[in-house]
């Protein structure tokens, strides 16, 4: 009967890992705001989002509510990496019947030893007594936070049972009682439980602590959890610590092959049978009760004192932790569990003595062993949403089982490693209990409260209002009308350059044509086919060497025409007389659709004998020279309108372009009466904004910051391009680079040690933003980025990392938005129509590969043009299959 019992409270360790599992999938369950109420494990956020960093000082205040005692605490940080706080603490016993009577008492005793406390501090340095003091109060009883200093209590345990307090604010009803005190300095600042104070207490080693134990009378564990995954909050940045509630864990049976008819008994005669499963088998409170209950039953299974009458057993809380502790722990025979089962009245013989030791032992090792399993339920869970192939961390231990019975961290440490060889804990032991951790919180609340302050001040002038986006909307169509105005074009900042294409894409477009895109020192030529079936293409990419590049116009195109040839004789298409779109990505006029008078180099060109002439009859002549007659170039295409063509031929509603990538432009068909800088009023034509250049006349002068003129002035067209400066890739990563050297000047950042690195211009590239921003990253992927760069970044730099380049790309976006806005509702009231339906074509890789650009751009759009209803498609080579499509439309329409 005896090995019975045993091995009924020892739980095999395959049986642990299936424990585990369940724990992790109550976790999971308990963070999604989906299954959140019908989790076990409650995972409660408690808006504690950082640990101290040894900076903090100030005097703070602590109250908590013990067991039987008020505990009240003075301490004083130096911002010296709290290594040496001082604390002045004083206990105060609660009145007898308090923990049952009404919510109100209790609360007006807890202000009264708080207003007693103050006055005998104020006693001793009369300073204090004007000072505001911030307090922390420690409650530990399940509450829903939401927000450090607001918590609704729901359910009370460990005795009380106070009425009028379930489902109210219990911060509101301390600070109620101490306003009562007439405490006018005194503020509640954050609440929290046992279990963070204890991780926050072992938090002040120098040493980051992220999780935190109590094994006493009832048991739960906290966590810093990666903050996006506590869906029940609107964090989505950093850390949130999470404080699991575990006690309930089991309640809906997932423990029931465990649960042994001793434990059955102890949850019937408790006051809430069926809750609390997982607590009832690991909690101090209830741990003399399955001993009791287990001797009770081999008692009568004459296992154990069969010569003595043990009616003394039947009394409820006779057996207490500390019999347990002081049998377990005695290692020299049996004479300590003989007196202590005597002081009981028992009469136990020599052989009841070793198995009444016995069975403590097993009670007390699977309370450590449970302890381990869900330990390693968090580790685990920790460095997957880490995505970490090792975890190394230091975990904060509290409570009368962990400070009582010695082997506990041996168990704990060996099953949790067992069950997670991956994590590597380290166990810190709590030395002031939760009161100096209550007051860390309440510390690092204050230092995050004037980071943020700083931090919005820094960040204020990019963060635009509704009413800022409306008015560069109302700006940008101010000027594309001056820009479509005969009179006004000359000045405007928007050119809108008429591009002479008149039609998108019908569907009925067939054929072969030759495409050609010239951006760069390597350029392509593709043959485009479009059937019935759809659009198929091959092409091949060709490079300029820099002699020919910086040579004479004519060696420039003769070698393009050469790479033409070859590409059709490889292509098998010399007989055959093609169209073909030219995408020539350098500033030109263009006078006709085929005609465009080229009116700078850029990109590392400097061909003679090409500025002012029409580089289509450039490319023409050394077809002559050539005597090449495979082709026939009809349209000069921009790469704007060639995204709008490329889209446009899947979808017929398609008529903007947009690019947002290392620049920015748009394009759009226009009324052709609307259009002043070209004859003819009939139809429509594409108009090539240029909006980039948008603001260059100082009209968006307003929204600058310090910022965007420092990187303005490092560019090579200083005062140039003023839009594209604000939106595309080429200086996003330029414009966080100098908000994080101003961060770091006012020791918001990095402990404000500049690397020489980060002073390096555009060191910090655009894609770093694209990787920073993907939601769910873990931080430590950031601290990788940062690394590259030669910078030490805390967990909380990261976090402001992200924060900066959000900020930034936000911006981008809802400027671009307001652009577009711009555009749309122009169509929509050239078309005299209250609701218009409109495809954008877009590319780009900001737009293509940030994670929240396109997001944040149509979501800004939406709200500025309510009545347009515009959907966005990715254009699938713009440059090359539009500039193909543009030949064939011209083609059709010639046709």
């Amino acid at each position: 009967q005896i090995q019975r019992a045993l091995r009924s409270l020892s739980v095999p360790l395959e049986r642990l890992h299936i424990m585990k599992g369940h724990m992790m999938e109550d976790m999971c369950k308990g963070l999604s705001r989906q299954t959140h109420a019908q989790a076990k494990v409650r995972m409660l956020p408690t808006y504690i989002c950082s640990t101290p960093n040894g900076t903090e000082q100030g005097n703070f205040l602590v109250v908590e509510l013990c067991q039987s005692q008020v505990r009240t605490l003075f301490v004083t940080l130096y911002g010296d990496g709290n290594m040496s706080p001082n604390m002045v603490y004083q206990i105060f016993n609660l009145p007898e019947g308090i923990t049952q009577g009404k919510g109100e008492a209790l609360f007006d005793f807890i202000a009264q030893c708080v207003s007693q406390f103050r006055a005998e501090i104020i006693r001793s340095d009369p300073g204090i007594s004007e000072q505001r003091l911030p307090l922390g109060f420690v409650f530990p009883f399940t509450c829903r936070q939401t927000q450090l200093d607001k918590a609704e209590l729901l359910s009370w345990s460990k005795g009380f049972n106070c009425n009028d307090v379930l489902g109210k604010d219990v911060v509101e009803l301390l600070q109620s009682a101490i306003n009562k005190q007439e405490l006018c300095h005194v503020d509640v600042v954050a609440l929290m439980n046992d279990t963070v104070g204890t991780m926050m207490t072992c938090s002040t080693e120098g040493r980051p602590c992220e999780v935190a134990m109590v094994a006493d009378k009832g048991s739960n564990c906290c966590f810093m959890a990666e903050a996006y995954l506590v869906e029940t909050t609107n964090e989505t940045s950093g850390r949130m610590c999470v404080n699991t509630e575990w006690g309930c864990f089991g309640d809906d049976g997932t423990l029931d092959d465990i649960v042994t008819p001793y434990d059955e008994c102890v949850d019937v005669e408790s006051s809430n049978p069926g809750q609390k499963r997982f607590e009832k088998m690991v909690g101090t409170l209830y741990l003399g009760e399955i001993v009791r209950h287990a001797l009770i039953g081999l008692t009568a299974e004459k296992a154990v004192f069969t010569e003595t009458d043990i009616g003394v057993l039947r009394e409820k809380g006779v057996f207490t932790m500390k019999n347990i502790l002081d049998i377990v722990n005695n290692e020299e025979g049996t004479t300590e569990v003989k007196r202590i089962l005597e002081d009981l009245g028992l009469q136990p013989s020599e052989r009841d003595c070793g198995r009444v030791q016995q069975i403590c032992r097993a009670v007390v090792g699977r309370a450590a062993t449970l302890h381990a399993t869900g330990l390693a339920a968090i580790l685990s869970y920790m460095c997957q949403t880490r995505d970490m192939e090792t975890l190394m961390v230091n975990v904060g231990m509290d409570g009368e089982l962990y400070q009582g019975y010695p082997r506990f961290t041996e168990i704990l440490l060996s099953v949790s490693r067992l069950l997670s060889p991956e994590c590597m804990a380290t166990l810190m032991p709590s030395r002031d209990g939760s009161g100096r951790g209550a007051a860390m919180v309440t510390a690092v609340a204050l230092r995050l409260a004037a980071l943020r302050r700083e931090v919005n001040e820094v960040l204020a002038p990019l963060r635009l209002s509704r009413a800022d986006l409306e008015k560069v909307q109302a700006l940008m169509r101010e000027e594309m009308e001056r820009g479509l105005g005969k009179e006004t074009n000359a000045t405007a900042s928007v050119r809108m350059l008429p591009t002479y294409v008149s039609h998108t894409p019908d569907g009925t477009e067939r054929g072969d044509f030759l495409a050609l895109d010239l951006g760069g020192t390597n350029f392509r030529v593709l043959v485009v086919r479009v059937t019935e079936e759809g659009i198929s293409m091959a092409s091949e990419i060709y490079v300029i060497p820099t002699p020919i590049m910086q040579g004479t116009g004519e060696a420039l195109f003769d070698h393009i025409i050469d790479c033409i040839i070859d590409f059709q004789q490889k292509q098998s298409l010399v007989t055959d007389m093609l169209p073909l779109g030219f995408t020539f990505s350098f500033p030109c006029q263009q006078v006709g659709l085929d005609k465009a008078l080229l009116l700078t180099w850029t990109k590392g060109f400097s061909a003679s004998g090409c500025v002012g002439q029409d580089v289509v009859q450039l490319l023409r002549d050394a077809a002559r020279r050539k005597q090449h007659l495979g082709m026939q170039v009809v349209a000069l295409v921009n790469d704007t309108v060639g995204t709008m063509m490329a889209c446009g031929y899947d979808d017929p509603k398609c008529e903007i372009g947009l690019i947002v990538g290392t620049g920015t432009n748009a394009c759009y068909m226009e009324e052709m009466r609307n259009v002043g800088t070209v004859e003819g009023d009939q139809g429509r034509m594409c108009i090539n904004m240029e909006w980039g250049a948008f603001g260059d006349n100082g009209c968006l002068d307003h929204l600058f910051t310090h910022f965007d003129k420092v990187v303005d002035e490092s560019t090579i067209n200083p005062g140039k391009q003023r839009f594209e400066k604000l939106i595309s890739g080429m200086y996003l990563g330029e414009i966080v680079r100098q908000i994080l050297m101003v961060m770091t000047e006012k020791q918001l950042l990095f402990q404000g040690k500049l690397s020489s690195k980060l002073q390096t211009r555009n060191i910090f590239q655009t894609k770093f933003l694209s990787t920073i921003e993907v939601n769910g990253l873990a931080l430590r992927q950031i601290q990788a980025i940062l690394n590259e760069l030669e910078i030490e970044a805390s967990f909380e730099d990261s976090v402001l990392l992200r924060e900066v380049c959000q900020t930034v790309s936000l911006r981008a976006a809802q400027l671009c938005a307001a652009g577009l806005a711009a555009v749309v509702e122009k169509m929509r009231e050239n078309r005299g129509v209250d609701q218009l339906s409109v495809t954008v074509g877009v590319d780009g890789t900001l737009y293509k590969l940030h994670p929240c650009f396109s997001t944040n751009l149509q979501n800004t759009l939406k709200d500025l043009a309510p009545n347009c209803n515009v959907s966005f498609m990715l254009s699938e080579d713009g440059s090359g299959k539009g500039a193909a499509l543009v030949a064939a439309v011209a083609n059709r329409a010639a046709n």
